[in-house]
């Protein structure tokens, strides 16, 4: 925006680099450019300022296709001041003094007026030639080509505006037929999801029944080797019983054999001790029979004397001594001598 310093009865412009500025005085151009900076008289002086920039105009309107659907179309159109001063000829961008220095002409809306009713126009009537799915499908694209002869019209060229370029951002129906036409696809877009859902959930079945089977192989499979390893331990335990019962049945043949042994050899030994002791007694017999009475009355006190008790003292008296010597003599002065030995009375 361009500024204008006041003074007595004179003023000075000082403009801005995207500005466009037309000095008329008394009727007569006397400066036109951008950046601008010059003395002028107020009195005889008019200032129009036109943009020199690129401008965007975002339009928005409403279009009836051939089925007699509302559509709303978006669109943006850049266009900018080919000739400024045929412009601000033609159309009012006049700061001073009209509108007082700083303040914005109504040249912009007037334009804005313009090329939005064009861009209408020329699009409205291409909708009506279309019905409604082919606006939604093509529309985009027929509306930018139809917008594209914008920069033939006359009024725009009359005016010095130079249409740069056109995007339509958007063709979309009324709420309630935009929701009516995603139905299709949103179920069909949901169905699909159902779908993958379901088959990923029998992916994730099929994977359980898999790891399931596994697991039941694996057990029927350690129960297998359980089973043979009882069997196992089983012919293990049972051989071991065998082997044991034969070592035993060897050790016991051994010992019965040892013991049979043993007794034949004690057997043995009794009988050639008691053959000893039938011989000994017979010899002894054989002894006995050729001995006196009172040598056997001696062997067999002292045979006595080897099982009685033992005897501290003895007291020996006359009479027993006479007694004894008495029964010791009296056999041998009153008895008839005799060959044979004497013969045992009871």
């Amino acid at each position: 925006m361009a500024t204008i310093k006041r003074y007595p009865w004179i003023r000075k412009f000082l403009g801005s680099p995207s500005d466009y500025v037309v000095h008329l005085s008394k009727g007569r151009l006397r400066h036109e450019g951008v950046g601008q900076a010059f003395w002028f008289r107020p009195d005889t002086s008019v200032l129009s300022e036109v943009p020199a920039t690129d401008q965007e105009l975002p339009v928005l309107f409403h279009a009836v296709t051939r089925d007699q659907q509302d559509v709303s179309v978006q669109a943006n159109v850049t266009y900018r001041f080919g000739d400024p001063v045929l412009a601000s000829q033609r159309l009012d961008f006049g700061i001073f003094p009209v509108h007082g220095a700083g303040q914005e002409a109504s040249g912009r809306q007037q334009v804005g007026a313009i090329v939005g009713q064009l861009a209408q126009s020329l699009t409205v009537d291409l909708i009506a030639t279309l019905d409604l799915a082919d606006a939604l499908a093509s529309g985009i694209g027929r509306v930018r080509t139809a917008l594209g002869g914008l920069g033939d019209d006359a009024r725009l060229v009359a005016t010095g505006i130079e249409v740069l370029g056109v995007r339509v951002l958007a063709v979309r129906p009324e709420g309630d037929v935009e929701k009516a036409l995603r139905t299709p696809v949103r179920e069909r877009l949901q169905s699909e999801a159902d779908r993958a859902t379901y088959e990923r959930r029998a992916v994730a079945v099929e994977r359980e029944r898999k790891i399931a089977e596994n697991e039941l192989a694996s057990q029927i499979e350690l129960a297998s080797r359980r089973e043979q390893l009882v069997a196992q331990e089983g012919t293990n335990k049972r051989r071991e019983a065998e082997e044991a019962a034969a070592a035993a049945l060897v050790s016991a043949r051994s010992e019965a054999e040892r013991r049979e042994i043993a007794a034949a050899a004690q057997a043995a030994s009794l009988r050639q001790l008691g053959e000893a002791e039938a011989a000994k007694e017979a010899a002894l017999m054989k002894i006995y029979a050729n001995v006196g009475r009172d040598v056997l009355a001696a062997l067999a006190l002292r045979e006595a004397a080897a099982h009685l008790p033992n005897v501290g003292s003895l007291t020996v008296t006359p009479d027993l001594v006479s007694g004894l010597l008495g029964a010791l003599t009296a056999p041998a002065a009153g008895a008839p001598a005799s060959d044979g030995p004497p013969t045992a009375e009871r």
